[in-house]
């Protein structure tokens, strides 16, 4: 059997043994395989592992070089501890971040309404305002009318060029700027000639408005062409007129004349003697006269002239349609471009736009609305400066904390929607409109339908005629109708109205409107329905 000093003697045995190995391995560490020791090994620690990694970042070994430190991720630099060495560099990147993240959107609004806004208090910043919204004031360029402007120069161009005569006649609804387009004609015309080496005509413009009695306008038309010249009654002006630009009388190396003559209405007579005679001046041999004629009236030249249609002398027809939505809104726009701040509300510009539009095209009414909305400013900030000097006279204080950010210091200084929308009610909002927009539903589609049927030009009809729209337009409403001697009565509640006139003719029972058309539209486009079919 074993004995305990057998037991120490190889314990100690096996410690020299390990001992010996040791030494071994110190001295030559390449052959450390050769040993065969079998130690159990040790479980390492994160934190140790994060240890040894700062220790061999801080003190690299002298046979190497310092590696570069690797690229955290921004966020986590962000997100780090304030001393580590990467921290500026999360910062710069997200700079970097933010500023890439602005919206596109933003910075074209930003671009959009970089104008400050004006002062309406400043006397000089409101009469700037108003003078470029003043129906007088010409626009910097053609907005809208580029069309019918290089129609109305080419025609003149090429009456100038083959030195032939030729008439055109303008026409459409108030509004739609057939006399701006022509003074910017005469403009270009007075350019062009200068660059084409073309001799200028004589030019005259007339408006009609200004004649007590239509046979004066050749009379006028001498006094403008040479003044010294006294020539007495309408029929001895009109021979020197076609004499002098006629081939029969004067030189050929006489210049031509470039007649424009506005609001020709006003000479309409019972026989249309004096119109007849003025387009006729186009038509005489070797006549050198060029007739432009403006006017509100579109049938005018088949109406009033049909003796030009027998002498295939009839003018040549430039219509002007009435501006859109987005046509009004793109002048107004160009208008206010010229000034340094902004005056207007967009929404302000466009429900302007809008109501315009859908009631006339009128380009002049949307300028006045417009100014209109400025004076409604201007006398809302007087009202509270002087509300203010009278609290102050009191003795009151204030204190500014409690007022809030909303009010008069800041929405003061531009046209909002709510100055816009009393402007159109000072300028459209009529006793017919607020009578006609109280009415009941049933007589609002009776209206209506009247409007639809006197479209074609009709000033009356039936009450059976009236029967028959009125429940077209119910069915199309999903409307039950009421009959015929309740749609009577209903007419006679009009009647008695002053909307429709209603009575008996010959037996027959008539219907016609006592109201403008426009003033039906304009009360009734505010339903969508109605708008539709009013359109």
């Amino acid at each position: 059997m074993p004995t305990i000093a057998d037991g120490i003697t190889s314990v100690i045995v096996g410690q020299n043994a390990v001992k010996e190995a040791i030494a071994v391995k110190m001295e030559n560490p390449g052959d450390i395989k050769s040993v065969d020791v079998h130690t159990p090994p040790k479980r390492k620690l994160r934190s140790h592992a994060s240890t040894a990694a700062q220790d061999s970042a801080i003190s690299p070994p002298p046979s190497q070089k310092p590696s570069p430190a690797k690229w955290k991720s921004p966020r986590r630099c962000f997100n780090g501890s304030p001393n580590s060495s990467s921290n500026g560099l999360g910062r710069q990147f997200s700079d970097k971040l933010s500023t890439s993240r602005e919206s596109p959107l933003k910075k074209s609004s930003e671009v959009l309404f970089a104008k400050s806004k004006w002062n309406p208090r400043d006397c000089e910043q409101m009469r700037a305002v108003k003078e470029a919204l003043h129906v007088s004031t010409a626009q910097s360029r053609v907005v809208c009318r580029e069309d019918e402007y290089s129609r109305a120069l080419e025609f003149c161009k090429s009456c100038m060029k083959l030195a032939k005569s030729g008439s055109l006649y303008i026409c459409g609804c108030p509004g739609t700027g057939k006399t701006m387009i022509m003074e910017k004609v005469k403009l270009s015309m007075a350019d062009w000639g200068k660059e084409a080496s073309v001799q200028q005509p004589d030019v005259l413009s007339m408006n009609c408005t200004s004649l007590t009695n239509p046979s004066e306008v050749f009379c006028k038309i001498v006094q403008k062409i040479q003044p010294q010249k006294n020539i007495n009654g309408s029929i001895a002006a009109l021979n020197y007129v076609q004499n002098l630009y006629s081939g029969d009388g004067g030189s050929s190396s006489r210049k031509m004349l470039l007649l424009i003559i506005d609001e020709l209405d006003y000479l309409i007579t019972k026989d249309c003697s004096v119109l007849h005679e003025l387009f006729m001046l186009t038509t005489l041999p070797f006549s050198r006269c060029v007739l432009i004629g403006i006017a509100n009236r579109i049938d005018l030249a088949n109406r009033f002239l049909p003796r030009l249609e027998s002498l295939n002398c009839k003018p040549t027809v430039l219509t002007f349609h009435t501006y859109s939505k987005d046509q009004i809104l793109k002048i107004l726009q160009e208008r206010l471009l010229a000034l340094p701040y902004t005056v207007f509300q967009p929404q302000a510009l466009e429900l302007c736009a809008r109501k315009v539009a859908a009631a006339s095209g009128d380009m002049r009414k949307a300028l006045c609305i417009c100014r209109s909305a400025i004076v409604i400013l201007e006398a809302e900030i007087k009202q509270n400066m002087s509300h203010v000097n009278m609290m102050s006279e009191q003795n009151i204080s204030f204190d500014l904390q409690d007022v809030p950010a909303s009010q008069d210091s800041k929405e003061i200084d531009i046209v909002q929607v709510d100055h816009m929308a009393a402007a159109l009610s000072n300028t459209y909002r009529s006793p017919t409109v607020e009578t006609i927009q109280s009415l009941p539903q049933h007589q609002q589609i009776i209206l209506c339908s009247t409007v639809k049927l006197f479209r074609g030009g009709k000033k009356a009809t039936t009450i059976g005629e009236l029967n028959k729209s009125y429940e077209d337009m119910c069915k199309s409403l999903k409307m039950r109708p009421v009959g015929i001697s309740e749609l009577s009565s209903m007419c006679r509640v009009l009647s008695d109205q002053g909307l429709l006139k209603f009575g008996q003719f010959q037996k027959i029972e008539k219907v016609s409107l006592k109201v403008d058309v426009m003033d039906i539209t304009f009360a009734l486009q505010g339903v969508r329905f109605f708008r539709s079919c009013l359109q």
